[in-house]
C-alpha cells in the first residue's frame, strides 16, 4: 500500500537547494507527486507531496529534517492519504486591476469558492497613481475550474461582481 506525505520547507534560496532536496526524496525511495516552489527576494518555500511505502515515507521523515537542519531551512511535514493531481485541463488566467481596498482580495477568492473555482497561482502588486493619491493593485492568478463549468456564465458573473468592486478584470480559458 502506498503511503503519502506533504513536505514544506522554508529558508534561503541557494543554487542547487531543490537537486539536493529532491536527490533526499530519491534516497528515501519516494515519488515526488506533485510540487510548487516560490522564491519571495532571497527566500523561497517549497511545498510537495510524496508518495512510497510505509518504509520509505518513514526514512523520508528522517531524512528530509536532518539535510534541512544541514542547509538552515525550516521543514514541517504531515502524512495524507487518497492526493489526486489536480485536473489542469480547464485552467484560466485572471487579471485584476483598479484601486486598492481592504478585504478585495477575499471578494475575489470568495467569488471563486461560490463557483468551486480553486485558485492555482496569485501574484498582487500595489502602487500609487501617478498623482501620488490612491493606491492601486494589479492581480494576476491561473484558476482551475470544474470541468462542467459554463465560462460564459462565470465571466457574466466574474464583470458584475468586479463592477461591484470597482474594478477591472479579465477570466480568459487556457487551451
Amino acid at each position: 500500500m502506498k503511503h503519502q506525505l506533504i513536505v514544506t520547507i522554508l529558508g534561503t534560496d541557494k543554487i542547487g537547494i531543490l537537486s539536493t532536496l529532491a536527490a533526499t526524496v530519491g534516497a528515501c525511495h519516494c515519488n515526488i507527486l506533485d510540487s510548487r516552489q516560490a522564491v519571495y527576494g532571497q527566500d523561497f518555500s517549497l511545498t510537495m507531496i510524496l508518495e512510497g511505502t510505509q518504509g520509505a515515507i518513514a526514512k523520508a521523515e528522517f531524512q528530509i529534517p536532518q539535510v534541512c537542519q544541514q542547509h538552515d531551512l525550516l521543514s514541517m511535514m504531515k502524512r495524507t492519504r487518497q492526493h489526486h493531481r489536480q485536473d489542469l485541463v480547464h485552467l484560466a488566467d485572471v487579471e485584476i486591476s483598479g484601486k486598492d481596498a481592504l478585504g478585495v482580495i477575499h471578494d475575489i477568492t470568495a467569488f471563486f469558492a461560490e463557483f468551486d473555482i480553486t485558485v492555482t497561482a496569485f501574484r498582487q502588486n500595489t502602487f500609487r497613481e501617478k498623482d501620488g493619491e490612491a493606491e492601486m493593485m494589479t492581480c494576476k492568478m491561473v484558476v482551475s475550474m470544474p470541468k462542467e463549468t459554463d465560462i460564459d456564465v462565470i465571466r457574466a458573473a466574474f464583470t458584475t461582481r468586479l463592477r461591484e468592486l470597482s474594478l477591472q478584470g479579465t477570466i480568459n480559458p487556457k487551451h
